[in-house]
């Protein structure tokens, strides 16, 4: 095992490597609750709830995806970083395609498929360099950003703090409330203030250099949640995990149906997934290992393998039943703790398979307790705002539009669309249109006919 992982090679010890596997593990631990809350529609009324996966399957479908994906990574790519259903694309799987596109979830599982497919076949071709060079990165940047904006946005909603307003559309929602209040509006209050509790907490945490802060905070809010009465106790810790039946293998009778599959709003659905999961999964690989010391000269050792291993982590996650399974960088944790071969991986790997049995303590899971994750998670992936050229015009306007247009028109897929209209718009009107890719031109079309004749 120590000659397979190349202890000596990369001055490691199997003590190491196993408190990174840990470290890892504890700092992206939150995905277990947030994942199914998200794709199950936890947030939404009783009565759309009936058109998403149930809580259990998907808890336990995100359990085995990312123990799977991250042992594909420890043993095929031999890297230290985790996998699990990347946060962005659960939100735009419920939010955007469920919700607002009224594709069956089944069918977006097929799509999720479908783009991870096309992932394996990129990253096992050189097609993925030049798909690489042909996006600008102003865009690759804006949309993390507008992600993470995006999912914060949810997250403050579901909490409370952030609510309808018939006269401004949004507003801060109640955090006090006094006599003659209707009693849902004062538990809505109590819910929403415990959201701000768990957000201060999480943000210490993390202030502080605690790696687990996001999964700590959870943690820490749900406990005061119980103490107040306004989260449910637990009646047990250990059982069985729930059943996978209403989520295993529902994507299938799509992929062959190829009339439905790529019909012209399942075609934006599976490029918007590809995307982000390209992009997400590269500067993740990039960045961890760069973080680990692993690059040799500026490139990544085996590529093929730690990508493959990305795709066939996605692959298998749709067909268990969850969206698209990708490199996380929380894995920086385990990093930042030693963490330097494939084997902290086989580690966390192992974690998320027992975390199995213990779905009982699920039931802390609520809106006010998510939420703080989600901001969190949000301010993350928003400070890849920095890295955009403001300065740049032509390089800033489509940026600034794909960031604003994400959360404004609660979708993910509209705010990569006007961005990927406009940059070709503004680099033409500069005459630099020479300047743009083939590919964005081709990009810039499809939009166009995403907007003028699929968008409902």
């Amino acid at each position: 095992m120590r000659q397979y992982f190349e202890f000596d090679k990369l001055g490691t010890n199997y003590r190491r490597e196993i408190i990174a596997g840990i470290t890892t593990f504890l700092a992206m631990a939150y995905i277990l609750a947030v994942n199914p809350a998200i794709l199950s529609g936890a947030d939404l009324p009783k009565e759309l709830q009936a058109n998403y996966p149930p809580f259990g399957a998907v808890f336990t479908a995100t359990a085995l995806s990312a123990a799977l994906g991250t042992l594909l990574m420890g043993f095929i790519g031999k890297l230290p970083i985790a996998q699990a259903p990347g946060m962005g694309m659960n939100a735009f799987f419920t939010y955007t395609v469920v919700l607002t596109m009224g594709i069956p979830w089944q069918q977006a599982l097929a799509g999720v498929f479908v783009s991870c497919t096309i992932f394996l076949i990129l990253s096992l071709t050189g097609v993925r360099t030049a798909i690489i060079n042909a996006i600008p990165d102003s865009l690759k940047y804006a949309t993390s950003a507008g992600i993470g904006l995006f999912i914060a946005f949810i997250g403050l909603k579901n909490a409370g703090i952030i609510i309808d307003n018939p006269a401004t559309l949004v507003g801060l929602g109640h955090l006090s409330w006094h006599e003659g209040m209707k009693p849902e509006a004062i538990l809505q209050a109590k819910n929403a203030l415990l959201a701000v509790f768990g957000l201060l907490v999480t943000a210490v945490l993390l202030a502080r250099g605690i790696h687990a802060g996001v999964f700590l905070g959870m943690i820490v809010t749900a406990i005061v949640g119980m103490i107040f009465g306004l989260v449910q106790v637990p009646t047990a810790i250990f059982s069985a995990p729930p059943s996978l039946d209403p989520t295993f293998g529902q994507a299938v009778p799509y992929l062959l149906d190829p009339s439905v599959l790529f019909s012209g709003h399942m075609l934006i659905v599976i490029f918007t997934f590809l995307f982000v999961d390209f992009f997400d999964a590269t500067g993740t690989l990039m960045g961890v290992a760069n973080q680990a010391g692993l690059l040799k000269d500026g490139k990544l050792p085996r590529p093929g393998r730690a990508l493959a291993s990305d795709a066939i982590a996605g692959m298998s996650g749709a067909i268990l039943g969850t969206s698209t399974t990708t490199s996380y960088i929380e894995s920086g944790a385990g990093v930042a703790a030693g963490g330097r071969s494939g084997f902290a991986s086989v580690v966390t790997g192992v974690l998320f398979l027992l975390v199995l049995f213990v779905s009982p303590l699920l039931t802390i899971v609520t809106s006010a307790v998510t939420a703080p994750a989600l901001v969190i998670v949000g301010v993350l992936m928003a400070a890849n705002m920095s890295k955009i050229a403001w300065d740049k015009l032509e390089e800033a306007f489509p940026a600034f539009l794909t960031i604003l247009i994400m959360p404004l028109g609660y979708s993910i897929a509209a705010g990569i669309a006007c961005g990927f209209i406009m940059y070709p718009v503004t680099k033409l009107l500069k005459g630099e249109g020479r300047q743009v890719h083939p590919v964005m031109y081709v990009l810039f079309f499809v939009f166009l006919v995403y907007f003028i004749w699929l968008r409902e």
